[in-house]
């Protein structure tokens, strides 16, 4: 046999990832069975793309696939997988197999054994029905996903409704796959996804979230947006962010168009965001539709605290961690706080530029003035102060804390925190730097009350 551990130039994985993975499909060819890399991995390497997985299809079931490595897992061995433990690396070992019906719309309820060729059929699109064979340094192409992926194409493998009807999911990774590759979605199957996008209610919101995640971490959010309402799926899976649609702007502030386009044109100047920023971006006007009147102009009166709303709405919808919830949230509740930016007092402007994740609230402004306006004016002005104000100016040294106070005579109770915050104020504006200004302006700003007062 034909024995290549050493990678091929201008694969995207690493050695060592490579020289695994080899290791395992070998034992499993030694041992007289077929195997090959299989699926995304293959697709990742077509289009030099990093593959965080190698997974192997084999003609080996999973009972043979265990007696041949010493760490196996049957992380799903009713479905013939199997992981694979080598040296420290997981390669998830999957039996050549034919699925039969999906109550669940997720898992078959049958599936039987059989070859290379058949397993293709059952996959999902055909830039991930391929194979791998690194004895040949040869794709192994039964569904014509090669062709597809030269011509930047999205392809269900077989009857498209079929596939989503198998696991709705799918549709919503098909605009994934479009989106993050700059792939178009073949006509059919872009057609099958429109008439049954309403499926989609029938996967779990953790699945659902997960694709979306992807789709919007990914290079090119604004595309996955695009997809996704023309598809239908916005409307089911983010309908509060559809609802922007046709909802008109003030022309002065926003030249650019309605709520929908500005927020469209956010995403278009994100580039791999964090989830909690584009999540953020998404619906950080999301109260806009609820609010819209027309007074002495296009007004959104309280749109901040309307979206602040929908918004968590949306994140406990798609099961999102409390810790992202709270981010996303706070992004939605301050963006507007960089409007006065420039006339804060000292104290307030530090507190603003110093709190926990800040670069996001930053980088959202940045993406807000680009889609709209294009004044940066304030993006620059903050900046520029984070890069002249020192750490001990944005977080003073205390000098006084609650023991302090008591030994001042003060009594304990919910104004400790008001006289405290105040004077950090203080400090922040520069009017005190010392402990015995520091007691001196306490006992001038909040006067002891003399017994009998």
């Amino acid at each position: 046999m034909n024995r290549i551990k050493v990678m091929p130039e201008g694969f995207p994985w690493t050695e060592a990832q490579y020289r695994k993975a080899c290791d395992v499909l070998y034992r499993l060819r030694d041992n007289g069975y077929e195997a090959y890399f299989a699926g995304g991995c293959v697709r990742d390497l077509i289009l030099s793309r990093v593959s965080p997985d190698i997974d192997i299809a084999t003609s080996a079931k999973p009972e043979e696939v265990t007696r041949l490595f010493p760490r196996v897992v049957p992380i799903g061995i009713k479905y013939g997988v199997v992981a694979v433990i080598w040296e420290g690396q997981c390669f998830e070992v999957t039996t050549f197999r034919r699925d039969y019906d999906y109550r669940d719309h997720r898992h078959p309820d049958r599936i039987e054994f059989t070859d290379a060729q058949t397993d293709a059929q059952r996959r999902d699109f055909t830039l991930n029905g391929l194979f791998y064979d690194p004895t040949q340094s040869q794709v192994i192409d039964f569904v014509n996903g090669l062709e597809d992926i030269t011509n930047g194409c999205i392809r269900a493998i077989g009857c498209p409704r079929d596939r989503f009807e198998e696991d709705p999911l799918r549709m919503l990774r098909a605009v994934r796959f479009a989106g993050v590759l700059d792939f178009r979605i073949e006509p059919q199957t872009m057609k099958a996804i429109q008439a049954g996008f309403q499926d989609i209610l029938t996967v779990s919101w953790e699945r659902i979230r997960d694709e979306i995640v992807k789709m919007f971490t990914g290079p090119k959010p604004a595309e996955g947006l695009d997809l996704l309402d023309e598809s239908g799926l916005l409307s089911v899976v983010l309908p509060e962010v559809q609802a922007m649609h046709g909802v008109e702007q003030p022309v002065e502030f926003h030249p650019e168009g309605d709520v929908f386009t500005h927020t469209r044109l956010m995403l278009s100047w994100l580039e791999y965001p964090t989830i909690t920023l584009v999540m953020g971006v998404l619906l950080h006007d999301v109260g806009k539709p609820a609010t819209f009147q027309v007074s002495d102009r296009i007004r959104f009166d309280r749109h901040v605290e309307v979206g602040c709303a929908l918004a968590e709405t949306v994140c406990r919808r798609l099961k999102f961690p409390n810790e992202e919830t709270k981010r996303i949230l706070d992004l939605v509740g301050q963006h507007m706080r960089f409007m006065p930016v420039q006339e804060m007092r000292p104290g307030t402007l530090k507190r603003f530029l110093r709190q926990e994740h800040f670069e996001e609230h930053l980088e959202l402004h940045r993406v807000d003035c680009l889609g709209s306006h294009g004044d940066l004016s304030n993006w620059i002005f903050c900046r520029q102060q984070l890069e002249t104000l020192q750490t001990e100016e944005m977080r003073p040294r205390r000098l006084l804390g609650g023991r302090d106070l008591i030994r001042l005579g003060y009594i304990p109770g919910p104004q400790f925190r008001q006289i405290l915050m105040s004077l950090e104020d203080a400090q922040l504006e520069g009017q005190i730097q010392q402990y015995e200004q520091a007691v001196q302006w306490v006992t001038n700003q909040f006067p002891l009350r003399k017994e009998g007062g």
